[in-house]
């Protein structure tokens, strides 16, 4: 896997740590605001992970919430600084990027789909046959999609910190949906049975009978 500290995780972690201690002191976001010198959104954004703080923004934020402790300033200080790195699936502009970032650091995951097959357990050509069905999506834009897809699915066999262990629930429906035709549909069923010997892998069919 190209990246193990996902930095969506870092940015979340550290807006955690900054809005106890403000919670903690009693103030408002517009307190903090003022007092910083910084914009309400800036405060809220940084509290909730979606923007990156800078080396300044914790020293600002220690001084105010009288975070004295040097190991605890340099705590946040690298949360920071790995919050600021650039995650791999970042370069493709992707609306689920949150998610990606969130995934590369979980340990466990689990899925329920009624439609179609789980992304982590789709073949390069069931992930085509489904993107081309969307106009929208350009023949380059697909490649690029279903790149981020087969480098997600190597969270499954990552040595570092250990494979994320996945519990999938698919609906019998799905299997029978012909994606992509016969032969893609045969490499998929075939995909799924070599996953499901994984020992971190639990699939489970959920069956159209009632």
């Amino acid at each position: 896997m190209p990246e193990v500290r996902s930095p969506t995780l870092r940015r979340r972690e550290l807006g955690a740590l900054l809005r106890a201690r403000r919670q903690e002191l009693g103030l408002t976001v517009e307190q903090v605001a003022e007092r910083l010198e910084f914009s309400p959104s800036k405060v809220s954004r940084l509290e909730t992970g979606q923007r990156g703080a800078t080396s300044r923004d914790i020293r600002d934020f220690c001084d105010l919430y009288g975070v004295s402790d040097t190991a605890e300033r340099n705590r946040l200080v690298n949360l920071a600084r790995e919050g600021k790195q650039q995650g791999w699936w970042q370069s493709y502009d992707l609306d689920f990027s949150t998610y990606v970032g969130l995934e590369a650091a979980a340990v466990s995951t689990k899925y329920f789909l009624s439609v179609v097959i789980p992304g982590l357990f789709q073949t390069a050509d069931y992930a085509r046959a489904m993107l081309q069905a969307v106009p929208e999506i350009s023949p380059e834009r697909i490649d690029e999609l279903i790149k981020v897809r087969l480098t997600r699915q190597e969270l499954l066999r990552r040595e570092q910190p250990k494979p994320l262990t996945i519990s999938a629930i698919v609906d019998e429906a799905a299997l029978h949906r012909l994606v992509g035709g016969a032969s893609t549909m045969r490499s998929q069923l075939q995909r799924l049975t070599e996953l499901a010997q994984l020992p971190n892998v639990t699939i489970r069919i959920r069956s159209a009978r009632i």
